[in-house]
């Protein structure tokens, strides 16, 4: 996985095949339409959990709670508590969260680009199968 570049930059002692599969799992995990729109916003600025979720739009209370835990696990994402009543509770992007931004903004990028190409693709292939 990577480019050949990429990956004759890695220490020779690197697991390559335990680096693949963690990547394919992290992909796995971000995939999601919510994980996008999480990076997405907060990217943007710190947020409390409301915030986020009056930002994101549509998203249950629940969908939120999982994609925020599974982000933080991955490192994406940094929780801070502040010792209040009721606790106040911040998300933030991490360096690596910030950095995947970059990569969900490259597939935006795409897909704006490719939007017409990809409509007609989806036309034609559409009426084939009719």
């Amino acid at each position: 996985m990577g480019t050949r570049h990429e990956v004759s930059g890695l220490p020779p002692a690197a697991d390559l095949a335990r680096a693949d599969s963690l990547a394919r799992e992290i992909f796995s995990d971000v995939a999601n339409k919510w994980a996008f729109l999480i990076i997405e916003f907060l990217g943007q600025r710190t947020m409390r959990f409301g915030e986020l979720r009056d930002e994101v739009g549509g998203i249950s209370h629940k969908m939120l709670t999982q994609n925020l835990r599974m982000l933080e696990r991955n490192g994406l994402v940094e929780r801070t508590v502040y010792p209040s009543i009721p606790p106040r509770v911040e998300y933030t992007l991490t360096e690596a969260g910030d950095a995947l931004r970059g990569v969900v903004d490259g597939m935006c990028g795409w897909t704006q680009r490719y939007l017409g190409h990809i409509e007609a693709s989806r036309r034609r292939f559409g009426a084939s199968q009719s």
